[in-house]
């Protein structure tokens, strides 16, 4: 971890700077359809929102695990207001860095859940 990643308090979370963010992680923290849910929500919803918010069908322990990937990507950003923890799309960095890579990938996410009946 370089020194921009590493959480100055224990209620900061690490995130990757937009330089450190890698197409790799990225793709491969969309890979999974949990967590390409939790993208599809943050990026149809204007605010953050809280992980409780997201009605998930697995355990808290995987659905933290699920947020972490998605945060140590720079899918997401994850900050504490109070003693709610809300997410974030990253949505400025992804797409300075990759140009119509999330636009893309949550259409054919879209067009995926339409032809199969899922949400």
């Amino acid at each position: 971890m370089t020194p921009a990643t590493i959480a100055p308090s224990s209620r900061a979370l690490p995130h990757p700077v937009r330089e450190e963010i890698r197409l790799e992680s990225v793709l491969h923290a969309l890979s999974d359809p949990m967590r390409l849910r939790i993208v599809r929500e943050l990026a149809g919803d204007a605010d953050e929102l809280t992980c409780s918010q997201f009605d998930l069908p697995v355990t808290k322990s995987t659905t933290t695990h699920h947020f972490r990937v998605l945060r140590e990507s720079g899918v997401i950003r994850q900050i504490y207001r109070g003693t709610a923890k809300l997410n974030g799309l990253r949505r400025d960095d992804l797409d300075d860095l990759f140009p119509g890579l999330l636009d893309a990938l949550l259409g054919a996410a879209a067009r995926q859940s339409a032809r199969l009946g899922g949400s």
